[in-house]
């Protein structure tokens, strides 16, 4: 481990990055070159240790962070899942997208090499762990798993919010991969701001992957782009998560869907990068009321750290200032015995027809237990307030089970924009509590990360850190296994065999 062996992980001196750095850099080719099935057992050792000392774990979290024992279990048992559905993943080998054109003397319109393309290890990663996800999102969590499933050395920036729970769990990671017979190099947890930056900077990190604030994301995203030699950075930032529910929906259900929403925004004090933050319906109902009504039900809830909090309370007062905005209930602030605060849920309401001139104040993320009712009373203020909402993780749609004329226009008009703006779509449900699944897509156009065309949960996690080579012409001697002719490892591949792509077919289709 690079952090000095106490109970909290200390800053990392410039030597120990230096070597952590080196041994990264050193490990990344064999680590790289080890089989699929090699990594699944490492990734499986993983997960099996942190299954074993999940009680030290949580009791660990739960005194850093606050959060509660039920949901910490339940987070520490989505991360060994995530371990295993990579180990999954690798064993059936598809992730590596082999393909193989055979040689076609005759393929149209010119001659065809023979060409074998496969993904590969881009080198060491650079994972900067997030603070509301001590165990999901931090040392072991989605990005270090992805990234060692792909064959790449991880070197992870601990968070400051729960530096105990990092090092117990570092400790953990390194124990379990060492047993399997995995390098140490290909593990290394450092501390510190200043570390992380001259980290992102070596030409030795090869991509790196964060979650967390926009400006901190930003920050790190630019360093990460204006190298002399870029590399990608994916970016989980800022989302509002906008949810939508039609006239008929609210009729139906009406109960049903103000409790969903309370429950949502309010889970985990507000501090889910899935968290609703927005809910757009027509006016002339009585939601907002009913919301207004459940929410003072809601305990405060110790946020993650007094940084946090500070922020929180700060957003709070900007909202309840903007021009339009009405406060229908506030959440109080009361103090914790450990000196960070616990905030109650705080939900404002607008008309649509006075949000464009403050969407620069109310489009923007709220982390805390805080939402906003948005109520329009046309189609055309339906279609400005889409038009003006900024790139999301999710987009939330709550519709009747008998959907008349006006509910499928509005409802098509969200869907139209909506793809443009989001990763994921959730009918009839709420967007807080992400499935761990080969089809989920945790990702969105910026803010919500800097990477569209990529997730940071499910196995297509694991494509942000490959990258495609081809072989041209290469005897079979000197191919990789993945690549060799026999297939000695039994891995899924695309074949094209002379004679398949003629002209008058499809010619030169690649």
């Amino acid at each position: 481990m690079t952090t000095t062996e106490t109970t909290q992980a200390t800053e990392t001196s410039g030597d120990e990055l230096d070597r952590t750095l080196q041994s990264a850099a050193f490990a990344a080719a064999a680590w790289g070159a080890s089989t699929p099935r090699e990594r699944a057992r490492a990734l499986t050792a993983v997960a099996d240790a942190l299954d074993a000392e999940k009680d030290g774990l949580v009791s660990a979290a739960e005194r850093e962070t606050g959060l509660p024992e039920g949901r910490l279990f339940g987070e520490l048992a989505r991360t060994s899942v995530q371990l295993r559905m990579f180990a999954d993943l690798l064993d059936e080998g598809a992730h590596q997208r082999i393909a193989i054109d055979h040689a076609d003397p005759d393929f149209a319109p010119v001659a065809r090499p023979d060409l074998r393309r496969m993904l590969v290890p881009v080198g060491p990663v650079l994972v900067f762990a997030a603070s509301n996800f001590p165990f999901a999102f931090s040392v072991a969590g989605g990005d270090t798993a992805s990234a060692l499933a792909a064959g790449c050395p991880v070197v992870l920036k601990a968070h400051p919010g729960h530096p105990e729970t990092s090092l117990l769990t570092a400790r953990i990671v390194r124990s379990a991969l060492e047993g399997a017979g995995v390098d140490n190099g290909v593990f290394a947890m450092i501390a510190g701001v200043d570390a992380g930056v001259r980290a992102l900077k070596d030409p030795k990190i090869t991509a790196a992957a964060f979650t967390g604030s926009v400006s901190a994301g930003r920050y790190l995203f630019d360093i990460a782009t204006s190298r002399p030699d870029p590399i990608p950075f994916y970016g989980e930032l800022g989302s509002i998560n906008p949810a939508f529910a039609t006239r008929e929906a609210l009729q139906e259900r009406p109960e049903e869907i103000a409790k969903g929403f309370v429950d949502s925004f309010t889970l985990g004090a507000g501090q889910f990068c899935t968290k609703p933050g927005l809910l757009l319906i027509p006016e002339g109902t009585d939601t907002a009321q009913r919301i207004a009504a459940l929410v003072p039900q809601v305990q405060p809830q110790r946020l993650l750290t007094t940084k946090i909090a500070d922020s929180y309370r700060l957003r709070l007062e900007d909202l309840a200032a903007t021009p339009g905005v009405e406060v229908l209930t506030e959440g109080r602030f009361d103090a914790a015995a450990d000196g960070v605060p616990a905030a109650g849920a705080t939900l404002l309401r607008v008309h649509a027809r006075d949000l464009p001139a403050q969407a620069s104040t109310l489009l923007e993320e709220s982390f805390g237990p805080t939402a906003t009712v948005v109520e329009y009373s046309s189609q055309e203020e339906l279609r400005q307030v889409l038009a003006l909402l900024p790139g999301s993780l999710t987009v939330t749609v709550h519709t009747s089970a008998q959907p008349g004329e006006s509910e499928n226009g509005d409802v098509r008009l969200l869907l139209a924009s909506a793809r443009t703006k989001v990763g994921r779509i959730v009918f009839n449900g709420w967007p807080t509590g992400v499935s761990v699944t080969a089809a989920q897509q945790h990702g969105g156009p910026y803010p919500a990360t800097t990477s569209v065309a990529h997730t940071s949960v499910g196995g297509a996690a694991i494509e942000r850190f490959l990258r495609p080579l081809a072989y041209q012409g290469a005897p079979d001697h000197l191919l990789p296994p993945e690549l060799q002719e026999e297939n000695p490892l039994g891995l899924p591949r695309t074949v094209n065999p002379a004679g398949r792509f003629k002209e008058g077919g499809n010619a030169g289709r690649a």
